[in-house]
């Protein structure tokens, strides 16, 4: 086998050829790491060596089939999880993560982690722990994050799927980016163990990126599923989510909203996206409303969002310093501007912002009671260019005089604070909503724009339906393929 036709099978194929002892996993393996030798490179996916290994009779459903794993709550025992911090390059972790070992029992040869901002508090993968990763489609723009090492891997054609997690739209961003699918599972679907049963009140969940449909569910199928350690014993579907594959939805009502409080005027490219997808649903027999408004305050959500996320990073940051006895020095400017505001940030605000979560889930299961489905962007616009969001030289002057100072809790009150709103969110204002109601949903490459990038565009499930999204996700792959495209590099 050579590239050419490695590059033509997804995950579920290459496991076929290797069961049916037409290629061993030493030949995959040997041709993941020849692909990432000759691109990483330039697009910088692969930050860490694993040292896989190989067996003549592989076993699990993805027996042989090779795989990288995300640099953050995806632990390897005897590597760091370095979470793109340079506090945390050196430590090693004591035990696999329940999700590896997972992976790891369904036979898929680990052989690297992916690059992800610090924290993986960004949806652009830019740190100074690994530098920026890129994007195959094209290499002066971001691949998202934070998953956005594993979703430029895939991208390139070093591995068909690869691992990654969401706590705030970071499997749909770069997946959206890279002409991916990217499917954030429902809350307490997947786990996060053994180190912690659940990661901010639940917004996170585990998952992957990859090229097909049948992949995406077929690897739900691996992870899904309770643990000892847990908050949650969830509840499976009686049939696997790979057997939906291929079974049509019935007709669906859609509620479709592009703009955005964040976001009012999305760049045309996100509307066109939409479009596109509102024309295959329609043609498919599917009822699509545009909606006058969002079904949810989605201005409050940003700010509950966020506040949050500030919160929890400034937790990250001192855990970090307790563990490795690291200083300032060892963290990035962004990362100590955001923990200082969320340090800033009373006790009473925050569970005033976690308890909000509740409002914004009955708003969103009001709206299902009229609706499947809702229909958004993934992004606002095409995929921003690397360094496009680095801070002014007067701001980042300014910042560093305030943390030095120890001062940098005053930093809530400057235009640094709308920066950080803006490149966090002014992009990516749509995905936030999946993770602080604990719903599923899914970022399809449906839409190019007219210069050769990718947008996705998310639909958004009610509890329990991911078996919904797949299946629509399935059908769509079919009237609209898009695994032929190949990023040109």
């Amino acid at each position: 086998m050579n590239f050419e036709e490695y590059r033509k099978y997804d995950a579920t194929g290459l496991a076929k050829l290797v069961a049916d002892k037409e290629v061993s996993a030493d030949e995959l393996l040997s041709l993941a790491r020849d692909r990432a030798s000759a691109v990483n490179p330039r697009i910088n996916a692969i930050v860490r060596d694993v040292p896989a290994t190989t067996t003549d009779q592989p076993t699990g459903p993805f027996a042989g089939v090779p795989f990288l794993i995300k640099d953050i709550a995806q632990d390897y025992a005897g590597l760091p999880t370095s979470q793109g911090s340079r506090a945390l390059m050196t430590t090693p972790v004591p035990e696999h993560a329940t999700v590896v070992q997972h992976w790891i029992d369904a036979g898929l040869v680990i052989f690297g982690k992916t690059n992800l901002p610090e924290f993986g508090a960004k949806g652009i993968t830019e740190s100074d722990a690994w530098g920026p990763a890129r994007n195959p489609w094209n290499l002066q723009r971001t691949p998202g994050g934070s998953s956005g090492g594993s979703a430029a891997a895939v991208a390139a054609g070093i591995v068909p799927c690869a691992g990654a997690n969401d706590g705030g739209g970071s499997i749909r961003i770069p997946a959206a980016c890279c002409g991916l699918v990217g499917l954030k599972p429902g809350r307490g679907l997947t786990p996060l163990g053994p180190a912690v049963g659940e990661a901010m009140h639940g917004a996170a969940v585990q998952g992957v990126v990859s090229r097909t449909v049948r992949d995406t569910a077929a690897m739900l199928d691996v992870i899904s599923g309770g643990e000892p350690f847990g908050p949650y014993l969830p509840e499976l579907p009686s049939e696997p989510f790979a057997s939906w594959v291929g079974q049509d939805p019935p007709k669906l009502r859609i509620g479709v909203r592009v703009p955005s409080a964040i976001t009012p005027k999305p760049h045309a490219e996100a509307f066109a996206a939409v479009d596109a997808t509102v024309r295959a649903l329609t043609e498919l027999g599917h009822h699509v409303d545009e909606l006058p408004q969002a079904p949810y305050d989605d201005a409050a959500l940003a700010r509950d969002f966020l506040l949050t996320w500030f919160v929890h990073l400034a937790w990250d940051v001192d855990r970090a310093k307790k563990l490795t006895g690291a200083g300032n020095e060892s963290f990035e400017r962004d990362t100590l501007i955001m923990a200082a505001i969320g340090r800033a940030t009373s006790g009473v605000d925050y569970v005033d912002a976690v308890e909000r979560r509740h409002e914004h889930t009955r708003r969103l299961t009001t709206f299902f009671d009229s609706y499947d489905l809702l229909l958004t962007p993934t992004l606002a616009t095409p995929p921003p260019r690397i360094g496009e969001f680095d801070l002014p030289a007067a701001l980042q002057r300014a910042s560093d005089a305030l943390i030095k100072t120890r001062t940098a809790s005053l930093l809530r009150y400057t235009k640094i604070v709308d920066d950080l709103v803006d490149k966090n969110l002014g992009w990516v204002p749509y995905t936030q909503l999946a993770n602080l109601t604990g719903r599923p949903a899914i970022s399809l490459p449906l839409h190019w724009t007219a210069d050769g990038i990718p947008l996705g565009v998310q639909f958004v499930a009610p509890l329990g339906g991911e078996a919904l999204l797949i299946r629509l996700a399935a059908q769509l792959e079919q009237a609209v393929p898009w695994d032929g495209r190949v990023a040109p590099m």
